[in-house]
């Protein structure tokens, strides 16, 4: 899929679809990597959905691993992947009760995007 602004229609080349979509003239919420944007959207999201990746975790295990991440921010990012469909919040009763995070089939398929994200800026880096 391709950004809107590369501006290219009908092309088998990577990142130019063949795809309507990629054939507006301005940015619009359909656009696949709008989409995809949105959902990165902030910093430290990119870190807490690497956590993910490697399994569900708890609130306390992902404030560990991210040390230097306030409260407000994890639960903001949290709760902003969760309702883009990134990730499934599943609270386990009991006392107390404790929440797993787990991406979703959809948060996983970000993967390979955010390897590309990152072979991407390792090849460009300042």
């Amino acid at each position: 899929m391709t950004h809107q602004t590369v501006g290219h229609r009908h092309t088998t080349r990577p990142g130019l679809p063949d795809d309507p979509r990629a054939a507006v003239t301005e940015p619009t919420p359909s656009c696949p990597v709008e989409i995809t944007l949105a959902a990165l959207r902030g910093r430290w999201t990119t870190l807490v959905i690497r956590e993910l990746l490697q399994g569900d975790r708890t609130f306390t295990e992902l404030r560990q691993a991210l040390p230097v991440l306030s409260d407000k921010v994890l639960s903001d990012r949290l709760a902003h992947l969760t309702e883009a469909g990134v990730v499934d919040r599943r609270r386990e009763p009991g006392w107390p009760s404790r929440t797993h995070y787990r991406l979703t089939p959809q948060g996983r398929r970000l993967g390979p995007v955010l390897q590309a994200l990152w072979d991407w800026g390792a090849t460009t880096a300042l």
